[in-house]
């Protein structure tokens, strides 16, 4: 891997990993869903990173960071100033450059960091002269890659176009770039591969607000099943309660409030609801239906809320090794 050819994408996922699960979730938190979407699958793919790329991540990172603070209390020239003094001129020029261009992505500036195959796909359906024409905004290297994915008429036929083109106008060149951003915004991470896997998604996804994770699930559902089974497995939800054996939900019920258990199963399947009262006595079962009754209807943000609470509980017994999930190891070992 080469820190010169990571994308800035990339560069975020990385360093979310770096910063860990629970400052990664207040990062996600900020971010609007096509983000949270891009960011989400580009963590789940990043495969294992040198430690001295995360270290210039990092430091990129906290350099931008400081570019920022010194621009919002004085301005880009104030903040070229002080960091000059700080690092030196040349290096402060190189923090305002990354800064600038990561003000706005353009339509082609976003292509090279698609996929030649995903572009391809794009394209096959376009006019030979607009692939002609989008050919010829990136690197030579990116246009080969994505011309020979191209069928081999409209290989032929771009080449052809490419080779006889003369001057675009502007207005023509503007309109196919703000196509292009419509398409590919969301998906300027390009090719995805880079630390962290699916057990760093997953321990990210456990820590933000439940709409965000279900819709990220989904996302990835559709995207990549096999990917988002993968992710799920490793997460633990609500509804896995069903997952601990008798022994361990009696435990958790010891360390969770009556009124949590009864707002959390305002909103249960009836599996959790039956694995609940099986393990509750008679007296306590009467208390928790009589409190659901009582509170009538309730919203569904307080339901998560105390759900997750809940969850929470369980992730903290499953490290303390009071309790066992069923199907995520530890199966062979004796709970003393």
């Amino acid at each position: 891997m080469d820190f010169e050819q990571l994308t800035p994408i990339q560069k975020a996922a990385v360093a979310l990993v770096a910063f860990g699960a629970e400052i990664s979730s207040l990062v996600l938190k900020g971010l609007d869903e096509k983000e949270l979407e891009a960011i989400t699958v580009e963590i789940a793919n990043l495969r294992d990173v040198p430690a001295e790329i995360e270290d210039k991540v990092i430091e990129e990172c906290h350099e931008i960071f400081m570019a920022r603070q010194y621009i919002s209390q004085g301005g880009v020239d104030y903040a070229k100033s002080i960091l000059e003094k700080a690092v030196g001129t040349s290096k402060a020029s190189v923090i305002m450059q990354r800064l600038e261009s990561s003000f706005k992505s353009s339509g082609f500036s976003l292509l090279k960091d698609i996929d030649p195959k995903q572009l391809s796909s794009f394209l096959q359906n376009e006019h030979p002269q607009t692939i002609a024409l989008i050919l010829t905004q990136l690197n030579p290297q990116n246009a080969a890659g994505v011309l020979s994915e191209l069928s081999p008429e409209l290989q032929a036929e771009v080449s052809l176009r490419i080779a006889l083109m003369e001057k675009i106008a502007p207005e023509i060149l503007t309109e196919i770039e703000q196509t292009l951003e419509g398409h590919f915004e969301r998906q300027a991470g390009g090719e995805m591969s880079a630390s962290g896997g699916a057990k760093a998604i997953a321990e990210v996804l456990n820590l933000i607000d439940q709409s965000a994770e279900k819709n990220i699930l989904q996302s990835l559902e559709a995207e990549d099943p096999d990917l988002a089974a993968e992710i799920k497995n490793m997460m633990f939800v609500f509804d896995d309660l069903i997952l601990l054996d008798d022994r361990s939900i009696q435990k958790l019920l010891k360390e969770v409030e009556t009124k949590d258990v009864a707002i959390s199963l305002k909103a249960a399947n009836e599996e959790v609801k039956s694995k609940i009262f099986a393990n509750v006595s008679e007296r306590v079962a009467v208390m928790i239906q009589e409190e659901m009754e009582f509170m009538g209807p309730t919203r569904l943000s307080d339901v998560e809320a105390a759900q997750t609470r809940i969850v929470e509980i369980v992730r903290r017994l499953e490290e303390e090794g009071q309790i066992i999930i069923s199907g995520r190891g530890g199966k062979e070992e004796i709970i003393v």
